[in-house]
């Protein structure tokens, strides 16, 4: 059974790598499909996001990479899917993607929806918290896959608070060990 995890992914985060991990153990194949939204303005080009992606799935053998516009069910009968996935991380996320999964099915009776929960410790997380905090100057090395993480503070043009810390440190313990002597 094929399945679809359509999305923005502008980035991909830790918390969708978790579903797009159980959706491989579950399905047959995943197509992660980066949806093209001209009413957006992302971070990272499509181009840049599918590769983001493939770099972080190249260790799941079933996972594939794709983009497509449109409506998601027009994609999936031409990938001939029978399968959305969808992440829950709150109650709120549920009102909205079961008003999602009724419009679908009325456009197509051969495709569902299947919903996975959230892992507890992606609860909180979506891109837009990824590039706000980013945009902040905080660390995000927690949230993303390093390679994504590097790319972020690239984009606004920050090093990571993390290497920031441990490059000041060295230079912190040499002056107190000048002022010493």
């Amino acid at each position: 059974m094929i399945a679809i995890y359509p999305g923005s992914f502008d980035p991909i985060t830790l918390g969708h790598l978790d579903l797009i991990g159980r959706g491989s153990r579950l399905f047959e194949r995943v197509i992660v499909a980066v949806l093209r939204n001209p009413n957006k303005i992302p971070l990272f080009s499509v181009e840049q996001r599918l590769d983001q992606i493939s770099h972080s799935t190249q260790h799941l053998p079933n996972v594939e990479v794709d983009s497509f516009d449109g409506l998601t069910v027009n994609y999936a009968q031409m990938r001939q899917a029978q399968v959305l996935i969808r992440g829950l991380r709150a109650v709120s996320d549920f009102e909205v993607e079961l008003q999602m999964a009724h419009t679908n099915k009325t456009l197509s009776t051969q495709i569902e929806t299947v919903f996975l929960a959230t892992s507890n410790e992606y609860s909180f997380l979506s891109s837009s918290v990824v590039k706000e905090i980013a945009r902040f100057g905080g660390s995000i090395d927690h949230l993303v896959p390093p390679h994504i993480a590097l790319d972020i503070y690239q984009c606004y043009n920050q090093k990571s608070p993390m290497l920031i810390s441990t490059e000041a440190t060295p230079h912190l313990k040499s002056l107190s060990v000048e002022r010493e002597v």
